[in-house]
């Protein structure tokens, strides 16, 4: 299937495409849906592969299984599930039928809920002991912490709720720095988890319910869920009204469209988070109706697996110049890895092509004086995706905002371009260097270039915005999984771990000896006994 790609990518490796990229190619290599745009003019891809990857979407069927995920059909074969976090923001459109039931009217009821109990706290009306909620607390793990803790991060600018906090680490440390900066008295706390038993979570819960309890007379009464165990959550002390459950077609990295977006709803308000929902809306009706050229998350998905099964390159780093984005790559970390970190198809055969790349990141300009140096001058390449905004929320610092524009389009022009032997050279000339250490050192100042970059840019980071670049991934994801031919919505991996830690927590409180273990782990635990463990 990828054959004729690697064979055309091998005839074409080594052409510089900064000769290629004059404005004709930079208005066909750019692709727009609203006044959200995509540039990957700075690849190395052409007509020519363009028109192979778009004909690897159609031999692979990727449009039928589109609409199978959309339609509500059990796409998650290996759970028997269907995938359907698009449903949670589907605000007018046509029902989607699960098992002979319309989803749709209680998606809508739900977030109507979650709505009606964001307006108490915000207003005041939902109070602790000591009056009114000043601080939220959400405890969870995965994607019911990593997508609210990047959106209330990345939405600052709207934030005139209470204050949130983000807790997911069972490392004590992690609650123990957030309880600090509360008064029990006047914090809620929304425990963040589908089945109310994840053992990181569950574990801070109740930590965190006895924090309170020292203060607060009755503290599950300061407690929200975010949750379909409403035994367990009834028998935590958390009253019904205050649960909001979703479906099994909803998955946790997928979920913050939804009650695991309570956080976020209650910092911005029902109104903000809407025209989030909506962001999100419009990316789906872009990504069901775009023909695959114009189509933003096909073109970005198409991308990726020319620079990751084609190329070989093995890692993607995500660079969003816009600081409140600071929690983005670690966000889609978790969306692209987890998702596509498989190694066998539907049908478990071993996957003929590598699986997802290893996706990192940090905010520009920080990462420029950081692991840039490697980017640039290091012996492996990296594709880069780029994210800037062409207004901040700081009008009065515009000029400021101006320049990181600068560094942005700069970093990406300076991958396209590097600097030759000869241009170094001649710079090392003029500052007077000859012979044999003009040479050694114009070396050292070779970029060579032909590294490619995409830039995704927008006029301003709104919720309706950040709405639209979340599900533009969401659905890259879906695309890279559906050309694999893998499930992209179970998570098997993240499995073994967890049940190994339980039978180890028994062995690290002594309650168990080590027999049948490792002699590493033996001797691990051993030495961490030793020292107090």
């Amino acid at each position: 299937m990828f054959e004729t790609l690697k064979a055309h990518q091998a005839k074409v490796a080594d052409r510089r495409f900064e000769e290629m990229c004059d404005a004709a190619r930079a208005a066909a290599f750019t692709a727009q849906t609203g006044d959200l745009i995509l540039d990957y003019a700075k690849t190395n891809i052409d007509a020519t592969a363009l028109g192979l990857l778009i004909d690897l979407l159609n031999q692979t069927g990727v449009a039928a299984k589109r609409d199978a995920m959309f339609e509500g059909q059990p796409i998650n074969e290996t759970e028997g599930r269907a995938v359907l976090h698009t449903a949670l923001r589907n605000l007018d459109g046509d029902p989607v039928i699960v098992d002979g039931k319309d989803v749709i009217p209680a998606v809508r009821a739900t977030l109507d809920r979650m709505a009606g109990f964001a307006e108490q706290v915000r207003s005041g009306t939902f109070k602790g002991q000591g009056g009114a909620i000043t601080d939220v607390i959400n405890i969870g793990i995965g994607g019911s912490d990593l997508g609210p803790a990047m959106a209330v991060r990345a939405l600052s600018p709207y934030h005139d709720g209470p204050r949130c906090h983000f807790v997911s680490n069972v490392d004590p440390a992690d609650i123990a720095e957030v309880l600090r900066s509360c008064d029990p008295a006047t914090t809620l706390v929304i425990v963040a988890s589908k089945t109310f038993t994840t053992i990181e979570t569950m574990t801070n819960a109740r930590t965190a319910k006895a924090w309170m309890g020292e203060t607060v007379n009755d503290p599950a009464a300061q407690f929200a869920a975010l949750s379909t165990a409403a035994d367990k959550t009834g028998a935590f002390g958390i009253p019904s009204d205050r649960v909001f459950g979703f479906e099994d077609w909803v998955g946790g990295r997928y979920s913050m469209w939804g009650p695991i977006g309570l956080s976020l709803m209650i910092a911005i308000g029902p109104d903000a988070f809407r025209a989030f929902l909506r962001g999100g809306q419009a990316m789906d009706t872009h990504f069901r109706a775009a023909e695959w050229p114009e189509n933003l998350p096909a073109l970005l998905a198409l991308v990726g697996i020319w620079h990751n099964q084609v190329c070989g390159y093995a890692t993607r780093a995500v660079l969003p110049y816009d600081n409140r984005l600071g929690r983005l790559p670690a966000y889609l970390q978790q969306l692209e890895m987890e998702s596509n970190g498989k190694r066998v198809s539907m049908d478990g055969v071993d996957l003929p092509v590598d699986s997802g790349p290893v996706v990192w990141g940090e905010p520009g300009t920080n990462g420029q004086h950081a692991f840039y140096q490697l980017i640039h001058q290091g012996t492996r390449v990296v594709p880069c995706e780029f994210l800037i905004a062409a207004r901040g929320h700081e009008p009065e610092l515009h000029h400021q905002h101006q320049l990181l524009i600068a560094n942005c389009l700069a970093q990406s022009e300076a991958l396209m371009r590097g600097r030759s032997l000869e241009e170094a050279t001649a710079i090392m000339a003029a500052k007077g260097l000859t012979g044999a250490e003009l040479d050694r050192q114009a070396r050292h100042r070779v970029f060579p270039g032909n590294r490619p970059s995409v830039t995704i840019a927008y006029p301003t980071l709104d919720p309706f915005t950040l709405g639209q670049i979340i599900a533009l991934y969401e659905h890259r994801v879906f695309v890279e999984g559906a050309v694999l031919g893998i499930n992209s919505y179970d998570q098997w991996g993240v499995e073994l771990g967890k049940e190994l830690a339980t039978a180890l927590q028994p062995v690290i409180e002594g309650k168990a000896d080590a027999t049948g273990k490792d002699g590493s782990t033996a001797a691990l635990v051993a030495y961490l006994r030793q020292n107090g463990a």
